[in-house]
């Protein structure tokens, strides 16, 4: 009903930047919160960003370094991270509560994942 594509993961050095996207696609009536989770080897997924009715709100280990924003019109949320850290090294999820017509109460969608790898 609902598929999230992720793309803008990858390689990059101690310093740089790199931009996820997430695009959602289906049969979508609305969507409400869109947020980008992260999970490194032998840790708990965490969540980096999420954006609200135009509302975000950043864990501390990303504040001033990423940010997040949403194209509604293309049904699309980013993630812009700036002066990368290796501790940033990870598998970036998209989630995004999409309602539809056949689920009027909404549901959360995950995205594949997209590795990002920061080297020192």
């Amino acid at each position: 009903q609902v598929q999230l594509v992720e793309s803008g993961g990858g390689l990059v050095q101690a310093g740089g930047s790199l931009r996820l996207s997430c695009a959602a696609s289906g049969r979508i009536f609305s969507i409400d919160s869109m947020s980008w989770y992260r999970q490194a080897p032998g840790n708990q997924r965490e969540l980096v960003a999420i954006i609200r009715d135009g509302v975000t709100n950043y864990a501390d280990s990303v504040k001033g370094r990423f940010t997040i924003s949403r194209d509604n019109a293309k049904n699309t949320v980013y993630l812009e991270m700036n002066s990368l850290k290796p501790e940033d090294t990870a598998v970036y999820y998209c989630k995004v509560f999409v309602r539809t017509r056949f689920d009027s109460q909404g549901s959360d969608y995950w995205g594949q994942g997209t590795q990002v790898t920061v080297s020192s």
